[in-house]
Protein backbone atom coordinates (compact mmCIF):
# COMPACT_ATOMS: atom_id res chain seq x y z
CA UNK A 1 0.00 0.00 0.00
CA UNK A 2 1.31 3.45 -1.27
CA UNK A 3 1.68 5.99 1.34
CA UNK A 4 1.08 9.89 0.72
CA UNK A 5 4.29 11.87 1.52
CA UNK A 6 3.31 14.72 4.39
CA UNK A 7 3.33 18.11 2.40
CA UNK A 8 5.77 20.96 3.41
CA UNK A 9 6.36 24.05 4.49
CA UNK A 10 6.49 25.67 1.04
CA UNK A 11 3.93 23.30 -0.61
CA UNK A 12 1.29 25.05 2.25
CA UNK A 13 2.46 28.52 1.30
CA UNK A 14 2.08 27.40 -2.46
CA UNK A 15 -1.65 26.19 -1.96
CA UNK A 16 -2.42 28.98 0.11
CA UNK A 17 -1.28 31.64 -2.98
CA UNK A 18 -2.84 29.92 -5.62
CA UNK A 19 -6.12 29.63 -3.30
CA UNK A 20 -5.73 33.64 -2.66
CA UNK A 21 -4.64 34.30 -6.29
CA UNK A 22 -7.49 32.46 -7.65
CA UNK A 23 -10.29 34.64 -6.20
CA UNK A 24 -8.54 37.89 -6.55
CA UNK A 25 -7.20 37.29 -9.76
CA UNK A 26 -8.37 40.23 -12.62
CA UNK A 27 -9.45 42.31 -9.89
CA UNK A 28 -6.94 45.29 -10.04
CA UNK A 29 -7.53 47.62 -12.81
CA UNK A 30 -11.30 46.88 -13.16
CA UNK A 31 -14.60 47.93 -12.56
CA UNK A 32 -16.36 45.75 -10.52
CA UNK A 33 -19.56 45.70 -8.46
CA UNK A 34 -19.85 45.75 -4.26
CA UNK A 35 -22.21 46.13 -1.39
CA UNK A 36 -22.43 48.52 0.87
CA UNK A 37 -21.45 47.22 4.23
CA UNK A 38 -21.43 50.66 6.11
CA UNK A 39 -21.40 54.13 6.10
CA UNK A 40 -18.82 55.74 8.74
CA UNK A 41 -18.47 59.22 9.00
CA UNK A 42 -17.69 60.55 5.31
CA UNK A 43 -16.57 56.99 4.18
CA UNK A 44 -18.52 54.63 2.61
CA UNK A 45 -17.39 50.98 3.69
CA UNK A 46 -17.50 48.35 0.16
CA UNK A 47 -17.25 44.89 -0.11
CA UNK A 48 -16.38 43.91 -3.58
CA UNK A 49 -15.44 40.26 -2.48
CA UNK A 50 -12.12 40.08 -1.72
CA UNK A 51 -10.38 39.42 1.79
CA UNK A 52 -10.53 42.76 2.70
CA UNK A 53 -13.73 45.80 2.86
CA UNK A 54 -12.32 48.83 1.04
CA UNK A 55 -13.44 52.54 2.10
CA UNK A 56 -14.61 55.24 -0.54
CA UNK A 57 -15.07 58.95 0.05
CA UNK A 58 -19.06 59.69 -0.35
CA UNK A 59 -18.17 63.03 -1.83
CA UNK A 60 -17.52 60.84 -4.80
CA UNK A 61 -21.05 59.38 -5.03
CA UNK A 62 -22.26 62.84 -5.70
CA UNK A 63 -21.69 65.99 -8.58
CA UNK A 64 -20.26 69.24 -7.40
CA UNK A 65 -21.81 71.01 -5.12
CA UNK A 66 -24.69 67.89 -4.22
CA UNK A 67 -24.88 65.59 -1.57
CA UNK A 68 -24.57 61.87 -2.05
CA UNK A 69 -27.69 59.73 -1.76
CA UNK A 70 -26.18 56.11 -0.69
CA UNK A 71 -27.24 53.69 1.80
CA UNK A 72 -26.30 50.48 3.43
CA UNK A 73 -26.85 47.74 1.01
CA UNK A 74 -26.41 49.80 -2.01
CA UNK A 75 -25.21 47.79 -4.74
CA UNK A 76 -22.33 50.34 -6.34
CA UNK A 77 -19.35 50.09 -8.98
CA UNK A 78 -15.97 50.88 -7.86
CA UNK A 79 -12.61 50.89 -9.41
CA UNK A 80 -10.01 48.16 -7.97
CA UNK A 81 -7.26 50.38 -7.62
CA UNK A 82 -5.46 47.49 -5.35
CA UNK A 83 -6.44 44.91 -3.88
CA UNK A 84 -4.74 45.28 -0.35
CA UNK A 85 -2.89 48.31 0.29
CA UNK A 86 -0.72 48.64 4.04
CA UNK A 87 -3.23 48.59 6.03
CA UNK A 88 -4.71 45.12 4.49
CA UNK A 89 -7.32 46.74 2.75
CA UNK A 90 -8.80 47.18 -0.60
CA UNK A 91 -8.04 50.55 -2.40
CA UNK A 92 -11.44 51.43 -4.12
CA UNK A 93 -12.90 54.24 -5.92
CA UNK A 94 -15.99 55.43 -7.23
CA UNK A 95 -14.62 58.51 -8.87
CA UNK A 96 -12.28 56.21 -11.16
CA UNK A 97 -15.10 53.96 -11.82
CA UNK A 98 -17.15 56.95 -13.08
CA UNK A 99 -14.63 58.08 -15.06
CA UNK A 100 -14.28 54.87 -17.06
CA UNK A 101 -18.08 54.78 -17.86
CA UNK A 102 -18.01 57.84 -18.65
CA UNK A 103 -15.43 57.16 -21.25
CA UNK A 104 -17.35 54.97 -22.48
CA UNK A 105 -20.38 57.36 -23.14
CA UNK A 106 -18.61 59.74 -24.21
CA UNK A 107 -17.13 58.23 -27.18
CA UNK A 108 -20.58 57.01 -28.09
CA UNK A 109 -22.09 60.23 -27.76
CA UNK A 110 -19.19 61.55 -29.81
CA UNK A 111 -19.64 59.44 -32.65
CA UNK A 112 -23.37 60.13 -32.92
CA UNK A 113 -22.39 64.35 -32.49
CA UNK A 114 -25.03 64.11 -29.23
CA UNK A 115 -25.12 66.50 -26.47
CA UNK A 116 -24.10 65.78 -22.93
CA UNK A 117 -24.91 66.86 -19.70
CA UNK A 118 -22.13 68.35 -17.73
CA UNK A 119 -21.35 70.58 -14.53
CA UNK A 120 -18.48 73.75 -14.73
CA UNK A 121 -16.36 73.13 -11.79
CA UNK A 122 -13.25 75.12 -11.99
CA UNK A 123 -11.48 77.68 -13.95
CA UNK A 124 -8.19 77.15 -16.07
CA UNK A 125 -5.97 78.57 -18.17
CA UNK A 126 -7.80 79.77 -20.98
CA UNK A 127 -11.09 78.37 -20.02
CA UNK A 128 -12.78 76.08 -17.94
CA UNK A 129 -13.20 72.51 -16.47
CA UNK A 130 -16.27 70.44 -16.78
CA UNK A 131 -17.37 67.01 -15.05
CA UNK A 132 -18.99 65.14 -17.69
CA UNK A 133 -20.04 62.09 -15.86
CA UNK A 134 -16.94 61.54 -14.12
CA UNK A 135 -14.55 62.97 -16.99
CA UNK A 136 -12.85 65.89 -16.83
CA UNK A 137 -13.35 67.89 -19.96
CA UNK A 138 -11.91 71.55 -20.53
CA UNK A 139 -14.04 74.41 -21.97
CA UNK A 140 -12.23 77.35 -23.52
CA UNK A 141 -13.11 80.15 -22.69
CA UNK A 142 -14.20 81.18 -26.10
CA UNK A 143 -16.24 78.16 -26.10
CA UNK A 144 -18.50 79.53 -23.29
CA UNK A 145 -21.43 81.63 -24.91
CA UNK A 146 -22.12 83.59 -28.12
CA UNK A 147 -20.89 86.42 -26.79
CA UNK A 148 -17.31 87.34 -24.52
CA UNK A 149 -18.90 86.53 -20.33
CA UNK A 150 -17.81 89.03 -18.05
CA UNK A 151 -19.34 86.95 -14.96
CA UNK A 152 -19.53 83.05 -14.94
CA UNK A 153 -20.07 82.58 -11.72
CA UNK A 154 -24.23 82.09 -12.33
CA UNK A 155 -22.73 78.94 -14.70
CA UNK A 156 -20.80 77.62 -12.07
CA UNK A 157 -21.93 74.09 -10.34
CA UNK A 158 -24.91 73.82 -12.53
CA UNK A 159 -25.93 70.96 -14.57
CA UNK A 160 -26.25 72.00 -18.66
CA UNK A 161 -25.86 70.65 -22.16
CA UNK A 162 -22.47 70.63 -23.56
CA UNK A 163 -21.34 69.57 -27.10
CA UNK A 164 -18.00 67.33 -27.87
CA UNK A 165 -15.68 69.14 -30.22
CA UNK A 166 -13.11 66.29 -29.21
CA UNK A 167 -11.38 63.55 -27.67
CA UNK A 168 -9.05 61.80 -26.99
CA UNK A 169 -8.85 58.72 -24.87
CA UNK A 170 -5.20 57.40 -24.52
CA UNK A 171 -4.11 61.20 -23.26
CA UNK A 172 -7.17 62.00 -21.87
CA UNK A 173 -8.11 65.21 -23.22
CA UNK A 174 -11.67 66.55 -24.01
CA UNK A 175 -12.75 69.75 -25.57
CA UNK A 176 -16.13 70.32 -24.92
CA UNK A 177 -17.87 73.63 -26.26
CA UNK A 178 -21.59 75.44 -24.60
CA UNK A 179 -21.64 77.76 -27.43
CA UNK A 180 -22.32 75.24 -29.84
CA UNK A 181 -25.60 74.50 -28.42
CA UNK A 182 -26.38 78.04 -27.68
CA UNK A 183 -25.89 78.45 -31.74
CA UNK A 184 -28.34 75.49 -32.34
CA UNK A 185 -30.46 77.08 -30.30
CA UNK A 186 -30.11 80.56 -31.97
CA UNK A 187 -30.76 78.98 -35.17
CA UNK A 188 -33.54 76.74 -34.22
CA UNK A 189 -35.22 79.88 -33.15
CA UNK A 190 -33.88 82.22 -35.69
CA UNK A 191 -35.52 79.84 -38.59
CA UNK A 192 -38.61 79.68 -36.95
CA UNK A 193 -38.45 83.50 -36.52
CA UNK A 194 -38.01 84.07 -40.75
CA UNK A 195 -40.07 82.07 -41.37
CA UNK A 196 -43.02 83.64 -39.53
CA UNK A 197 -42.02 87.38 -41.14
CA UNK A 198 -42.92 88.62 -44.66
CA UNK A 199 -41.65 91.53 -46.74
CA UNK A 200 -43.71 94.72 -46.60
CA UNK A 201 -44.28 93.55 -42.93
CA UNK A 202 -43.75 96.54 -39.94
CA UNK A 203 -42.22 95.63 -36.93
CA UNK A 204 -40.61 96.67 -33.58
CA UNK A 205 -36.97 95.99 -33.07
CA UNK A 206 -33.91 97.34 -30.40
CA UNK A 207 -31.12 99.05 -32.00
CA UNK A 208 -28.17 96.18 -30.95
CA UNK A 209 -25.48 97.83 -32.81
CA UNK A 210 -24.36 100.68 -34.93
CA UNK A 211 -21.93 100.27 -37.94
CA UNK A 212 -20.52 103.25 -40.26
CA UNK A 213 -23.08 101.76 -43.32
CA UNK A 214 -26.17 101.32 -41.01
CA UNK A 215 -27.41 100.16 -37.50
CA UNK A 216 -28.34 96.54 -36.92
CA UNK A 217 -31.56 96.02 -35.11
CA UNK A 218 -32.81 92.92 -33.10
CA UNK A 219 -36.35 91.45 -34.03
CA UNK A 220 -36.77 89.39 -31.28
CA UNK A 221 -33.95 87.03 -31.96
CA UNK A 222 -32.78 87.22 -35.20
CA UNK A 223 -31.24 90.68 -36.56
CA UNK A 224 -32.05 92.97 -39.58
CA UNK A 225 -29.74 95.31 -41.13
CA UNK A 226 -31.22 99.38 -41.27
CA UNK A 227 -28.33 100.83 -43.55
CA UNK A 228 -27.68 104.42 -43.34
CA UNK A 229 -29.45 105.16 -46.79
CA UNK A 230 -32.93 103.65 -45.69
CA UNK A 231 -32.67 105.54 -42.43
CA UNK A 232 -34.08 108.73 -43.46
CA UNK A 233 -35.06 110.29 -46.96
CA UNK A 234 -33.21 113.60 -45.06
CA UNK A 235 -29.15 112.90 -45.83
CA UNK A 236 -27.42 111.28 -42.96
CA UNK A 237 -23.77 110.86 -42.65
CA UNK A 238 -23.43 108.43 -40.11
CA UNK A 239 -25.98 106.36 -38.03
CA UNK A 240 -25.36 107.59 -34.55
CA UNK A 241 -26.71 111.23 -36.22
CA UNK A 242 -30.61 109.40 -35.72
CA UNK A 243 -29.59 106.33 -33.60
CA UNK A 244 -28.69 104.65 -30.12
CA UNK A 245 -28.02 101.59 -28.89
CA UNK A 246 -30.84 100.55 -27.14
CA UNK A 247 -33.55 102.67 -29.09
CA UNK A 248 -36.77 100.70 -29.56
CA UNK A 249 -37.82 101.43 -33.44
CA UNK A 250 -40.22 101.01 -35.97
CA UNK A 251 -39.36 99.44 -38.91
CA UNK A 252 -40.60 97.87 -42.16
CA UNK A 253 -39.26 94.56 -43.24
CA UNK A 254 -37.53 95.54 -47.14
CA UNK A 255 -36.00 92.21 -48.12
CA UNK A 256 -35.76 88.91 -46.83
CA UNK A 257 -33.19 86.51 -48.25
CA UNK A 258 -34.52 82.97 -46.46
CA UNK A 259 -31.22 81.13 -47.64
CA UNK A 260 -29.15 83.35 -46.07
CA UNK A 261 -31.59 84.39 -43.31
CA UNK A 262 -30.54 88.00 -44.01
CA UNK A 263 -32.79 90.83 -43.39
CA UNK A 264 -32.93 94.17 -45.02
CA UNK A 265 -34.80 96.68 -43.17
CA UNK A 266 -35.81 100.48 -43.75
CA UNK A 267 -37.29 103.57 -41.70
CA UNK A 268 -38.07 105.98 -44.39
CA UNK A 269 -40.02 103.72 -46.07
CA UNK A 270 -42.58 104.58 -43.22
CA UNK A 271 -42.97 107.88 -44.13
CA UNK A 272 -43.44 110.19 -46.55
CA UNK A 273 -41.45 110.45 -49.86
CA UNK A 274 -40.75 113.89 -50.66
CA UNK A 275 -39.68 113.30 -54.30
CA UNK A 276 -43.69 112.54 -55.22
CA UNK A 277 -44.07 116.18 -55.44
CA UNK A 278 -40.52 117.49 -56.30
CA UNK A 279 -41.40 117.67 -59.92
CA UNK A 280 -44.36 120.25 -58.81
CA UNK A 281 -42.45 121.96 -56.25
CA UNK A 282 -39.00 122.47 -58.35
CA UNK A 283 -39.89 124.16 -61.68
CA UNK A 284 -37.28 124.48 -64.17
CA UNK A 285 -35.77 128.11 -63.65
CA UNK A 286 -36.92 128.81 -60.04
CA UNK A 287 -34.62 130.18 -57.50
CA UNK A 288 -34.24 128.57 -54.22
CA UNK A 289 -32.40 128.80 -51.24
CA UNK A 290 -30.60 125.68 -49.67
CA UNK A 291 -27.72 124.44 -47.28
CA UNK A 292 -24.64 122.68 -48.96
CA UNK A 293 -24.65 118.81 -47.05
CA UNK A 294 -21.90 117.43 -48.71
CA UNK A 295 -18.84 118.11 -51.64
CA UNK A 296 -17.52 116.27 -54.40
CA UNK A 297 -14.93 116.47 -56.79
CA UNK A 298 -17.39 116.94 -59.29
CA UNK A 299 -19.95 119.32 -57.58
CA UNK A 300 -21.78 120.31 -54.01
CA UNK A 301 -24.91 118.99 -53.12
CA UNK A 302 -27.13 121.37 -51.80
CA UNK A 303 -30.72 120.38 -49.77
CA UNK A 304 -33.52 122.18 -50.77
CA UNK A 305 -35.92 120.84 -48.14
CA UNK A 306 -35.66 117.21 -45.66
CA UNK A 307 -35.03 114.74 -48.22
CA UNK A 308 -34.39 116.05 -51.57
CA UNK A 309 -31.10 117.59 -52.42
CA UNK A 310 -29.44 118.67 -56.04
CA UNK A 311 -26.41 118.72 -56.96
CA UNK A 312 -24.40 122.12 -58.54
CA UNK A 313 -22.30 120.50 -61.20
CA UNK A 314 -18.82 121.97 -61.06
CA UNK A 315 -19.29 123.97 -63.88
CA UNK A 316 -22.55 125.09 -63.11
CA UNK A 317 -20.83 127.21 -59.24
CA UNK A 318 -18.67 129.88 -61.34
CA UNK A 319 -18.88 131.85 -64.10
CA UNK A 320 -15.19 132.81 -63.76
CA UNK A 321 -13.97 130.09 -61.55
CA UNK A 322 -13.87 126.77 -64.31
CA UNK A 323 -11.36 124.64 -63.14
CA UNK A 324 -11.27 125.49 -59.17
CA UNK A 325 -12.29 122.34 -56.83
CA UNK A 326 -15.70 123.48 -55.65
CA UNK A 327 -14.70 123.68 -51.91
CA UNK A 328 -12.72 126.77 -52.50
CA UNK A 329 -16.28 127.75 -53.57
CA UNK A 330 -18.60 126.79 -51.41
CA UNK A 331 -17.82 125.22 -48.04
CA UNK A 332 -20.39 122.98 -46.34
CA UNK A 333 -23.47 123.81 -44.25
CA UNK A 334 -22.77 127.13 -45.88
CA UNK A 335 -26.85 128.92 -47.46
CA UNK A 336 -26.67 129.47 -51.00
CA UNK A 337 -29.03 130.87 -53.62
CA UNK A 338 -29.04 128.33 -56.45
CA UNK A 339 -31.43 128.12 -59.76
CA UNK A 340 -33.19 124.98 -60.65
CA UNK A 341 -31.84 123.70 -64.47
CA UNK A 342 -33.54 120.69 -64.88
CA UNK A 343 -35.57 117.89 -63.17
CA UNK A 344 -35.38 114.21 -63.63
CA UNK A 345 -38.23 112.47 -61.58
CA UNK A 346 -37.22 109.01 -62.54
CA UNK A 347 -34.06 109.50 -61.41
CA UNK A 348 -34.89 111.46 -58.84
CA UNK A 349 -32.26 114.05 -59.59
CA UNK A 350 -32.36 118.01 -59.82
CA UNK A 351 -29.35 119.78 -61.20
CA UNK A 352 -28.66 123.23 -59.85
CA UNK A 353 -27.00 125.78 -60.69
CA UNK A 354 -24.95 128.74 -58.37
CA UNK A 355 -23.77 130.93 -61.21
CA UNK A 356 -27.08 131.64 -62.62
CA UNK A 357 -28.17 132.90 -59.59
CA UNK A 358 -25.70 135.30 -59.78
CA UNK A 359 -24.83 137.83 -62.14
CA UNK A 360 -23.46 137.32 -65.32
CA UNK A 361 -20.60 138.82 -65.63
CA UNK A 362 -20.12 139.16 -68.98
CA UNK A 363 -23.81 141.07 -69.39
CA UNK A 364 -22.66 143.27 -66.78
CA UNK A 365 -19.76 144.23 -68.81
CA UNK A 366 -21.45 144.97 -72.07
CA UNK A 367 -24.22 146.94 -70.29
CA UNK A 368 -21.11 149.15 -68.39
CA UNK A 369 -18.99 149.13 -71.85
CA UNK A 370 -20.65 148.69 -74.81
CA UNK A 371 -18.88 147.77 -78.23
CA UNK A 372 -17.11 151.26 -79.11
CA UNK A 373 -16.34 151.75 -75.07
CA UNK A 374 -12.49 152.19 -74.29
CA UNK A 375 -11.35 150.30 -71.39
CA UNK A 376 -8.46 150.37 -69.06
CA UNK A 377 -6.83 146.60 -67.99
CA UNK A 378 -3.75 144.96 -66.78
CA UNK A 379 -2.14 142.28 -69.10
CA UNK A 380 -2.50 139.04 -67.08
CA UNK A 381 -0.88 136.77 -69.75
CA UNK A 382 0.23 137.10 -73.08
CA UNK A 383 0.04 134.19 -75.73
CA UNK A 384 1.21 133.41 -79.16
CA UNK A 385 -1.77 134.65 -80.72
CA UNK A 386 -2.22 137.79 -78.42
CA UNK A 387 -3.04 139.32 -75.34
CA UNK A 388 -5.62 138.80 -72.24
CA UNK A 389 -6.23 141.65 -70.48
CA UNK A 390 -7.86 141.36 -66.84
CA UNK A 391 -11.36 142.91 -66.70
CA UNK A 392 -14.25 143.81 -64.04
CA UNK A 393 -15.61 140.74 -62.31
CA UNK A 394 -12.65 138.08 -62.90
CA UNK A 395 -13.27 138.28 -66.32
CA UNK A 396 -10.64 138.58 -69.33
CA UNK A 397 -10.73 140.27 -72.91
CA UNK A 398 -8.17 139.39 -75.91
CA UNK A 399 -6.84 141.53 -77.55
CA UNK A 400 -5.80 139.14 -80.90
CA UNK A 401 -2.35 140.13 -82.28
CA UNK A 402 -3.28 141.56 -85.50
CA UNK A 403 -5.54 144.86 -83.38
CA UNK A 404 -2.69 145.61 -81.11
CA UNK A 405 -0.28 147.88 -83.29
CA UNK A 406 -0.70 149.25 -87.01
CA UNK A 407 1.91 148.50 -89.30
CA UNK A 408 3.66 145.69 -87.33
CA UNK A 409 3.47 141.56 -87.81
CA UNK A 410 1.80 139.73 -85.03
CA UNK A 411 4.98 138.78 -83.39
CA UNK A 412 6.64 142.42 -83.76
CA UNK A 413 3.15 143.82 -82.04
CA UNK A 414 3.66 141.20 -79.30
CA UNK A 415 7.05 141.97 -78.28
CA UNK A 416 5.24 145.36 -77.35
CA UNK A 417 3.45 144.78 -74.34
CA UNK A 418 4.67 142.15 -71.50
CA UNK A 419 2.77 140.55 -68.59
CA UNK A 420 1.52 143.34 -65.98
CA UNK A 421 1.37 145.98 -68.44
CA UNK A 422 -1.40 148.60 -68.07
CA UNK A 423 -3.03 149.24 -71.46
CA UNK A 424 -6.31 150.99 -73.21
CA UNK A 425 -8.30 148.88 -75.60
CA UNK A 426 -11.09 149.44 -77.36
CA UNK A 427 -14.50 147.23 -76.62
CA UNK A 428 -14.90 145.56 -80.23
CA UNK A 429 -17.36 142.98 -79.73
CA UNK A 430 -18.60 141.12 -76.53
CA UNK A 431 -19.77 137.79 -76.88
CA UNK A 432 -21.74 136.87 -73.34
CA UNK A 433 -23.04 133.44 -74.38
CA UNK A 434 -19.90 132.12 -75.81
CA UNK A 435 -17.89 134.37 -73.10
CA UNK A 436 -15.69 136.13 -75.07
CA UNK A 437 -14.90 140.07 -74.98
CA UNK A 438 -12.57 141.15 -78.13
CA UNK A 439 -10.42 144.55 -77.43
CA UNK A 440 -8.22 146.70 -79.86
CA UNK A 441 -5.13 148.43 -78.89
CA UNK A 442 -4.24 149.89 -82.04
CA UNK A 443 -7.82 151.30 -82.69
CA UNK A 444 -7.05 153.77 -79.65
CA UNK A 445 -4.63 155.45 -82.01
CA UNK A 446 -7.14 155.89 -85.16
CA UNK A 447 -9.40 158.05 -83.46
CA UNK A 448 -10.92 155.75 -80.96
CA UNK A 449 -13.65 153.06 -80.81
CA UNK A 450 -16.86 154.98 -82.41
CA UNK A 451 -15.31 154.46 -85.38
CA UNK A 452 -14.51 150.73 -84.68
CA UNK A 453 -17.45 148.94 -85.20
CA UNK A 454 -18.87 147.60 -88.47
CA UNK A 455 -22.49 148.66 -87.77
CA UNK A 456 -21.59 152.17 -86.66
CA UNK A 457 -19.64 152.81 -89.99
CA UNK A 458 -22.76 151.49 -92.21
CA UNK A 459 -20.76 149.00 -93.61
CA UNK A 460 -22.93 145.78 -94.86
CA UNK A 461 -22.42 142.88 -96.62
CA UNK A 462 -22.00 143.32 -100.32
CA UNK A 463 -21.86 146.90 -99.80
CA UNK A 464 -18.93 148.60 -102.04
CA UNK A 465 -17.13 151.35 -100.45
CA UNK A 466 -13.58 153.04 -100.63
CA UNK A 467 -10.86 151.67 -98.70
CA UNK A 468 -7.32 153.37 -97.61
CA UNK A 469 -4.52 150.83 -97.13
CA UNK A 470 -3.36 151.14 -93.40
CA UNK A 471 -0.47 148.12 -93.42
CA UNK A 472 0.75 146.33 -96.35
CA UNK A 473 1.71 142.49 -95.54
CA UNK A 474 2.39 139.02 -97.35
CA UNK A 475 -0.81 138.19 -96.69
CA UNK A 476 -2.94 140.64 -97.85
CA UNK A 477 -3.57 144.24 -96.83
CA UNK A 478 -4.86 145.76 -93.70
CA UNK A 479 -7.22 148.52 -95.44
CA UNK A 480 -9.75 150.95 -93.17
CA UNK A 481 -13.59 152.28 -95.00
CA UNK A 482 -13.31 155.92 -95.69
CA UNK A 483 -11.14 158.45 -93.48
CA UNK A 484 -11.96 157.34 -90.11
CA UNK A 485 -14.09 154.37 -90.29
CA UNK A 486 -13.86 150.30 -89.28
CA UNK A 487 -10.66 148.66 -90.32
CA UNK A 488 -11.09 145.35 -92.15
CA UNK A 489 -8.95 142.75 -94.33
CA UNK A 490 -8.07 142.11 -97.62
CA UNK A 491 -6.35 138.66 -98.47
CA UNK A 492 -3.88 138.40 -100.91
CA UNK A 493 -6.40 136.03 -103.46
CA UNK A 494 -9.30 139.31 -102.84
CA UNK A 495 -6.91 141.64 -104.55
CA UNK A 496 -7.31 140.79 -108.32
CA UNK A 497 -9.00 138.68 -110.42
CA UNK A 498 -6.11 138.06 -112.41
CA UNK A 499 -2.83 136.02 -110.51
CA UNK A 500 -0.45 139.18 -111.57
CA UNK A 501 -2.59 141.48 -109.41
CA UNK A 502 -2.51 139.25 -106.29
CA UNK A 503 0.43 140.87 -105.20
CA UNK A 504 0.35 143.25 -102.30
CA UNK A 505 3.39 145.11 -103.00
CA UNK A 506 2.10 146.82 -105.40
CA UNK A 507 -0.05 148.84 -103.28
CA UNK A 508 1.23 151.26 -100.54
CA UNK A 509 0.09 152.51 -97.35
CA UNK A 510 -2.45 155.77 -97.89
CA UNK A 511 -3.74 154.23 -101.57
CA UNK A 512 -7.32 154.55 -102.00
CA UNK A 513 -9.64 152.01 -103.90
CA UNK A 514 -12.94 150.60 -104.31
CA UNK A 515 -13.42 147.09 -102.07
CA UNK A 516 -17.02 145.09 -101.59
CA UNK A 517 -17.24 143.96 -97.96
CA UNK A 518 -17.66 139.95 -98.44
CA UNK A 519 -18.31 139.10 -95.18
CA UNK A 520 -17.20 139.30 -91.70
CA UNK A 521 -14.84 137.89 -89.09
CA UNK A 522 -15.12 136.39 -85.34
CA UNK A 523 -14.35 139.41 -83.89
CA UNK A 524 -17.33 141.26 -86.81
CA UNK A 525 -14.74 143.11 -88.49
CA UNK A 526 -15.40 143.04 -92.22
CA UNK A 527 -13.43 141.33 -94.98
CA UNK A 528 -12.90 143.24 -98.33
CA UNK A 529 -12.17 142.30 -101.99
CA UNK A 530 -10.99 144.19 -104.83
CA UNK A 531 -11.75 140.73 -107.21
CA UNK A 532 -15.10 140.91 -106.08
CA UNK A 533 -15.53 144.64 -107.59
CA UNK A 534 -14.29 143.60 -110.47
CA UNK A 535 -16.52 140.93 -111.52
CA UNK A 536 -19.61 142.72 -110.11
CA UNK A 537 -18.94 145.76 -112.58
CA UNK A 538 -18.04 143.11 -115.23
CA UNK A 539 -21.39 141.26 -114.50
CA UNK A 540 -23.26 144.55 -114.72
CA UNK A 541 -21.00 145.55 -118.31
CA UNK A 542 -22.36 142.49 -119.77
CA UNK A 543 -25.74 142.48 -118.84
CA UNK A 544 -25.92 146.32 -120.36
CA UNK A 545 -23.64 146.58 -123.16
CA UNK A 546 -24.51 142.96 -125.02
CA UNK A 547 -23.69 139.64 -124.56
CA UNK A 548 -20.60 137.15 -125.94
CA UNK A 549 -22.89 134.89 -126.92
CA UNK A 550 -24.15 137.83 -129.71
CA UNK A 551 -20.78 138.25 -131.28
CA UNK A 552 -18.82 141.16 -129.16
CA UNK A 553 -15.71 140.72 -127.03
CA UNK A 554 -15.70 140.59 -123.59
CA UNK A 555 -12.84 143.81 -124.56
CA UNK A 556 -15.24 145.32 -126.40
CA UNK A 557 -17.95 145.25 -123.58
CA UNK A 558 -15.77 146.42 -120.95
CA UNK A 559 -14.51 149.45 -123.19
CA UNK A 560 -17.95 150.38 -123.49
CA UNK A 561 -18.60 150.52 -119.76
CA UNK A 562 -15.63 152.49 -119.19
CA UNK A 563 -16.06 155.13 -121.72
CA UNK A 564 -19.46 155.58 -120.10
CA UNK A 565 -18.21 155.72 -116.60
CA UNK A 566 -16.02 158.28 -117.99
CA UNK A 567 -18.60 160.19 -119.91
CA UNK A 568 -20.96 160.03 -116.01
CA UNK A 569 -17.56 161.75 -114.68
Amino acid sequence: MATTPNPTRDDFAALLEKSLGGADQGFEGRVVKGTITAIENDLAVIDVGLKSEGRVPLREFALPGQKADINVGDSVEVYVDRIENINGEAMLSRERARREEAWDALEAQFAQSARIDGVMTGRVKGGFTVDIGGAIAFLPGSQVDLRPVRDVQPLMDIVQPFMILKMDRKRGNVVVSRRAILEESRQEARSSLIHSLSEGQIIEGSVKNITDYGAFVDLGGIDGLLHVTDISYKRINHPNEALAIGDTVKVQIVRINRETERISLGMKQLENDPWDAAVASYPVGTRLHGRVTNITEYGAFVELEAGVEGLIHVSEMSWTKKNAHPGKIVSTSQEVDVVVLEVDEEKRRISLGLKQAQDNPWQAFVAAHPVGSIIEGEIKNATEFGLFVGLDNDIDGMVHMSDIAWGSSGEEALALYKKGDTVKAVVLDVDAEKERISLGIKQVERGGPAKASAGSAGVGKNSIVTVTVLDVRDTGLEVQAGDDGVTGFIKRADLGRDRDEQRADRFQVGQKFDAMVIGFDRSKKPNFSIKAVQLAEEKQAVAQYGSSDAGASLGDILGEALKARETKK
